[in-house]
């Protein structure tokens, strides 16, 4: 059931890192859950700080993935450009 709910808390944390950038994270529901687990994964490097959900610390992984869907909307902008 642990695995459950942090892919549930993963991919709530990706979907509110596109809501505040006002960007879709590619991929839908498994790009949310990728952009959490890769926040969480980078919000890790600030250290543990905040309130702890499914594993997660919140503030540091939702920082992490406001920067990944931030970086990852960049370099797609820039593949369609090139295409």
């Amino acid at each position: 059931m642990g695995f459950i709910w942090s892919l549930i808390i993963g991919g709530i944390i990706g979907w509110l890192a596109g809501l505040i950038l006002g960007r879709d994270v590619p991929g839908g529901v498994i790009g949310n859950i990728i952009a959490g687990f890769i926040g969480a994964w980078i919000g890790s490097m600030l250290g543990g700080w905040g309130p702890v959900i499914g594993g997660f610390y919140i503030l540091p992984a939702l920082l992490g993935a406001i920067v990944f869907v931030l970086i990852l909307s960049v370099v797609l902008r820039m593949i369609r450009r090139k295409a």
